[in-house]
């Protein structure tokens, strides 16, 4: 399973483990994804998540996920969240 957020695409970074010696071996920086059920009030249900810790935090400081979703854009979202802010959308259209 690939360890990206499906909200914010965050996903794993490259980078070096550093000894005293100052030597150099690969490692990877994972982020800190959780499984979390967020609200949607304009489609009034529950939508199942994994997303990162980072990501939970705006959507808590933008005012809940239908405000985050609107303000974001399309190509920074996961499959998953496209689809959502598509319903969205149409539920607020109408």
């Amino acid at each position: 399973m690939s360890r990206i957020c499906e909200l914010t695409g965050k996903g794993r970074q490259v980078g070096h483990n550093v000894s005293h010696a100052n030597n150099k071996t690969k490692r990877t920086f994972l982020p800190n994804l959780q499984n979390v059920t967020l609200i949607s009030d304009s489609l009034g249900k529950s939508v199942k998540l994994r997303v990162s810790t980072h990501g939970l935090r705006s959507v808590e400081h933008v005012g809940g996920l239908d405000n985050w979703l609107i303000k974001t854009s399309e190509d920074k979202l996961g499959p998953t969240a496209r689809k959502l802010k598509r319903e969205i959308a149409k539920k607020l259209a109408a």
